[in-house]
């Protein structure tokens, strides 16, 4: 038979590690771009053009080297983005 292990002798169990931040996306902006003051800080993020694309599906965004025509469309549904070295967006304008 095992002897009872006397009380404050047990072996410790390890803390749970603090659970890491969870970093969650922008919830999605659905529609045009009407809200110039929050798209103009999220480009200042200088996102890559996965997060652009999952932080606005509506906008077309059309990087460097993409052919598209340049028709006037007063809607805030086309951004034509300018991106650094690394293929991050780091401004641009609508179309």
């Amino acid at each position: 038979m095992a002897k009872p292990t006397p009380a404050g002798t047990q072996p410790a169990t390890p803390a749970a590690a603090p659970a890491a931040p969870a970093t969650t996306a922008p919830a999605p902006v659905h529609g045009f771009v009407t809200d110039m003051t929050a798209f103009n800080a999220f480009i200042a993020t200088h996102p890559t053009p996965d997060q652009f694309r999952a932080a606005y599906p509506d906008v077309l965004l059309v990087l460097p080297g993409t052919v598209a025509t340049r028709e006037l469309r007063s809607n805030n549904s086309r951004y034509f983005a300018e991106v650094d070295a690394n293929g991050r967006i780091t401004g641009g304008k609508f179309m």
